[in-house]
């Protein structure tokens, strides 16, 4: 597929960075927060006329690839008619201390990329971003082939789809190292070796293989 649009559900520091790098890649973006598109002025401004401020459904409707990088609690409030076909990146992270308890992640049964999938039965959703802090994702880019460039791991159960983000994460600037389905995304989540550090591909592989799932708690 080809994407000429981003949008983006979710414009905190995650969601401005990956606009930044979406721009500077030669991309149109639509910017969408909960608090609406008048909040988000300051941002368009900086990104300059490839960039547009718009309503969570008209990010959803207008990108061809589409990025929710809002708080874990949120995501049932991501539309899903709009985003039906089309690929979905996750970024997000379990933070119970923000999110609430949701009893299934903690205990370890399924992933933060899978209730998301769940939520968007219609759509392709590939786990991406979510263990890179937010500054770094517009500093620590290198060009394709420089010696210890820095790699992120997505997740997702669409080869073709992880193609894509494969190749947006290379223009933006970082290898790619595949978890395999959104089942195995567990492995980059919080606590884990990988969440965090700047990696190379093989030291990103070897912390996701040394990556241990919590184990279920008792009742």
């Amino acid at each position: 597929m080809s994407v000429k649009t981003m949008g983006l559900i979710g414009a905190g520091h995650i969601g401005s960075q990956l606009a930044r790098l979406a721009v500077r890649a030669g991309y149109d973006v639509v910017v969408a927060n909960s608090r609406g598109p008048e909040t988000l002025q300051d941002l368009v401004r900086e990104l300059g006329p490839r960039a547009r401020a718009g309503t969570v459904g008209e990010a959803a409707a207008a990108g061809d690839l589409v990025v929710v990088t809002i708080p874990l609690k949120n995501i049932g409030d991501v539309p899903v008619a709009p985003l039906a076909g089309k690929i979905v990146i996750d970024t997000n992270n379990y933070y119970p201390e923000r999110d609430g308890h949701i009893p299934e992640l903690d205990r370890e049964e399924t992933t933060t990329a899978q209730l998301l999938q769940r939520h968007l039965p219609g759509s392709t959703v590939v786990k991406a971003f979510n263990h890179i802090y937010a500054a770094e994702l517009t500093t620590h880019g290198q060009p394709t082939g420089s010696p210890n460039r820095r790699a992120l791991a997505i997740a997702g159960g669409d080869a073709a789809a992880k193609q894509v983000v494969t190749q947006l994460i290379d223009q933006f600037g970082f290898d790619t190292v595949d978890l395999g389905p959104l089942s195995e995304s567990w492995r980059i989540q919080r606590d884990t070796p990988g969440y965090g550090p700047r990696r190379t591909t093989d030291e990103l592989r070897r912390d996701l293989a040394a990556a241990q799932r919590p184990p279920a708690p008792r009742h």
